[in-house]
């Protein structure tokens, strides 16, 4: 964060950067996967921290047993991939926005 430039994030920063990860990851999956071929998924974006933040993705992603040619681990570290490069254009949008 300090490299952005940006002060402390807020609360509510916070818990946006997590949403915005979630949901990079979340479509990322169903870019790949036809939501009725999984099995589970939960994913996780946790934040500790204000400054710096630290931010910790998880990805639990089980498909049915029906699904072939899908390799799940790589759709999960894709994902995890996708939420980070999320959460890094955020922070950079608030880097902009707090330096004019």
């Amino acid at each position: 964060m300090e490299e952005l430039g940006l002060e402390e994030l807020t609360d509510k920063q916070i818990e946006e950067l997590c949403l915005k990860a979630e949901e990079a990851a979340r479509k990322h999956i169903l870019s790949k996967v036809s939501s009725k071929n999984i099995a589970t998924l939960n994913i996780t974006a946790e934040a500790e921290g204000a400054k710096p933040v630290n931010l910790k993705v998880e990805v639990d992603l089980e498909l049915s047993p029906a699904t072939e040619n899908i390799k799940v681990k790589q759709v999960a570290d894709e994902a995890v991939k996708a939420a980070f490069a999320s959460a890094k254009k955020y922070l950079r949008e608030l880097a902009c926005h707090t330096k004019k």
